[in-house]
Parts: structure tokens; C-alpha cells; sequence
């Protein structure tokens, strides 16, 4: 028998990002009251929660203090020190767990995981020094791409490499840390699987999403993915052995390659809900960020039907170059919705908001956001 966490409780959410905001307006929705903890004040997360406390993940009594007054707690990003993890845990319980946390933000751990028990990825080693690395990229044969272990995300920390003369420079480069060495493959396309797993085991999980990138950062995302029917019951075949291995509580993302000879791979799993779900908003039955409600706190899953094809698309703060956007214009498209974060600084390659769009077909839909984006800028 499941501990079920009921409305009126209060839910902790370690990060103050965009994830975070989207799922305190569903949780408040839900009838939850939600807390934040994160370094930085007046954080997309913070602008809607009901409580927002700004400390470093390394002061681990305001970490206890915080955990002392929610019932659960859960994650909006995944680069949160484990020994922060361990202090709120002894206070509260963390959904999904630090042990998943622990194998999900380093990739040398993530990748051992995977390949330990018999997930398809790419060929790949690891290396902390330049004589290993320059040993494990002869090994796998160029071209290879080299990953930092530790802290990357959205293309950060990845070179690729085509000869060994360019594998010092590149080591220097990043500054003699652990990496790790994949080798480089040639894509059809990139997809992703986000599932929840609750606290009695059952899983549930959303349609294959198809995800085109730009500069290494999602761009647009479209739903159904339009790929072989047996890749998309292999990827959630996959998605789901995950979940159990880790005896995994809440939302995870599985993204994965299809190389261009129709393999399956997986590339990284996100302990978290997910960019390439933010179309389950409109989508879907039940949004991915309702469903990590339900998960954390015990409730059964929702419905993750999928309604009408839908299509989603990036804002970066690149479209704030010349001034704020025409937010108008984007209005003027009856089937987009428009999603902003509350950031204040539109850097170049970050994350301002997003647009969504239902339509008859996937690439109705996809046409309609990225219409719709193009217009802004007028």
C-alpha cells in the first residue's frame, strides 16, 4: 500500500528554472502548496510558488530547514551536489531518488549503467588524463566526440574530433577534466521517451517525440514522431527496463538516436521532465508535469493520451536581439499558445519560452509554430 501525499500538502522543488515554474502552476492547480530552493532569487520557479528560499546547495541547514517544512521533495535540473541530496533525504523523501540522480548527472556513470545492463549505446570510453584519452579515441576510431563527464547539457562541454593531433588542444580546452569519449554517428533522427513510474511500480508513458536541434539546443519538438513502428515499441521497451532498473519514482526522459542504419541507441536520461514534453501542456490528456505530481505524491498516473498531433518550439533569447519580441503577431495564430518563463536577461542560446500548436497532422502543427516564431520578429 502506496503513501498517497494528498492535495493541500506541500511539495519542495529543488532548481528555480522553467521546469520548476510549469510544475508549481500545475501543482497549485492540483491544490498543492509549493516551495522552491534554489541559489538565485526571483527565479521562474520562485515568481509562482508559494514559497521561494534562496540559498546555496551547499548550506545544508537551510537545505534541512526547507525540507522540514514539505512533505516530498523533487527536481527541476540535475546538477544539485549529492550531498545536498543526502540532507534533504533525511528529512524528507527525494522523488526520483539521489542514487538516480548520482547515475543521470555524470555521464561516465550513466553510460556504465546503461551498458551494464544491456542498453544499447554508442561505443565509448572514459578518461581522466591526456594519455588515456588519447589511448580510448585510437580505440574507438574517428571521429569520436568528446564529453566533459560532469555539468553538461544543451551541447556544453562536446567537441568533436576527427584526428588525434586536434585530442591535446581539446583536452587543454576543457581543462584536464574527466571525460568521456563516444563515437560519433551518423543520425536519421534524434527521439525521446518521457515515462513516469509510481510509488507502486506502474508506468506510464507518452508517445515518441521527435526532436530537431539546433547549435546542440532542442529547437523544435513534433508528436507522434514519424519513425518505424517497431523503433517506437523498442524505445519505450527500453524507457520502461530503465524505470525499473533504477527503481525509478517520478518523470523521466529518455533521449535516444536512430542512426541512419536504423539503430536504437540511447544518448542520456533526464531525472526530470523534459523540453521535448512541454507540447503534453495542450497535447496530452494528463501534462507531463501533472503526471510528476501524480508520481511524486503517490497518486495513480494519468492518461497519456495523446489528443491531436501537436508541435513545439523554442524561444531562445537570440529572438530578443533587436528588442523585446512581437508577442502580438504570435497571438494572431489561434492554435499557437505562447509559454514565457519570467527570465529577465535574454541571453543568447537560453531558454526565454516556448510556443505550442495542435493541428490535423504533425507537420500542420509544426508549420503553425514556426510561423508563428518567424512572426514575432516583425
Amino acid at each position: 500500500m502506496t503513501s498517497v501525499i494528498p492535495p493541500g500538502s506541500t511539495i519542495g522543488v529543488l532548481g528555480g528554472g522553467q521546469l520548476g515554474r510549469m510544475l508549481t502552476t500545475t501543482a497549485r492547480k492540483m491544490g498543492y502548496q509549493v516551495h522552491t530552493f534554489s541559489p538565485e532569487k526571483d527565479t521562474p520557479t520562485g515568481q509562482v510558488a508559494n514559497l521561494a528560499v534562496s540559498a546555496s546547495y551547499e548550506d545544508l541547514d537551510a537545505l534541512r530547514g526547507f525540507a522540514s517544512q514539505v512533505q516530498v521533495v523533487t527536481l527541476e535540473f540535475e546538477n544539485i551536489p549529492i550531498k545536498a541530496i543526502d540532507a534533504v533525504e533525511s528529512l524528507a523523501p527525494v522523488r526520483p531518488s539521489g542514487t538516480a540522480l548520482q547515475i543521470a548527472q555524470q555521464r561516465t556513470r550513466e553510460k556504465n549503467f546503461l551498458a551494464n545492463h544491456g542498453f544499447p549505446t554508442v561505443p565509448f570510453a572514459s578518461a581522466v588524463t591526456l594519455d588515456e584519452l588519447q589511448k580510448a579515441v585510437k580505440s574507438i576510431g574517428t571521429p569520436v566526440v568528446i564529453k566533459t563527464a560532469e555539468f553538461g547539457y544543451d551541447g556544453k562541454g562536446q567537441h568533436q574530433v576527427s584526428t588525434l593531433a586536434d585530442v591535446e588542444n581539446i583536452w587543454n580546452a576543457i581543462g584536464h577534466r574527466e571525460v568521456l569519449v563516444e563515437k560519433f554517428v551518423s543520425l536519421q533522427s534524434e527521439v525521446s521517451v518521457i515515462a513516469a513510474r509510481g510509488l507502486d511500480g506502474t508506468i506510464a508513458e507518452y508517445m515518441l517525440f521527435k526532436n530537431c536541434h539546433r547549435n546542440h539546443i532542442l529547437d523544435v519538438a513534433t508528436a507522434p514522431a514519424d519513425v518505424d513502428k517497431s523503433i517506437a515499441v523498442r524505445a519505450v521497451e527500453i524507457a520502461r527496463g530503465i524505470l525499473d532498473q533504477l527503481q525509478y519514482f517520478g518523470v523521466l526522459c529518455v533521449e535516444y538516436f536512430i542512426t541512419t542504419g536504423g539503430d536504437l541507441l540511447v544518448n542520456e536520461l533526464a531525472p526530470r521532465t523534459h523540453n521535448s514534453g512541454h507540447l503534453t501542456l495542450e497535447a496530452c490528456a494528463t501534462s507531463q508535469f501533472e503526471q510528476q505530481v501524480r508520481a511524486i505524491c503517490g497518486l495513480p498516473l494519468g492518461s497519456t493520451e495523446l489528443l491531436q498531433p501537436a508541435a513545439m518550439a523554442n524561444l531562445l533569447g537570440d529572438l530578443w536581439v533587436e528588442g523585446e519580441p512581437n508577442w502580438a503577431a504570435a497571438e494572431l495564430f489561434p492554435e499557437v499558445k505562447l509559454h514565457l518563463y519570467g527570465k529577465k536577461d535574454p541571453r543568447r542560446g537560453r531558454k526565454m519560452g516556448h510556443l505550442t500548436a495542435l493541428g490535423r497532422t504533425t507537420e500542420e502543427a509544426k508549420q503553425s509554430v514556426m510561423s508563428a516564431r518567424k512572426a514575432v520578429l516583425s
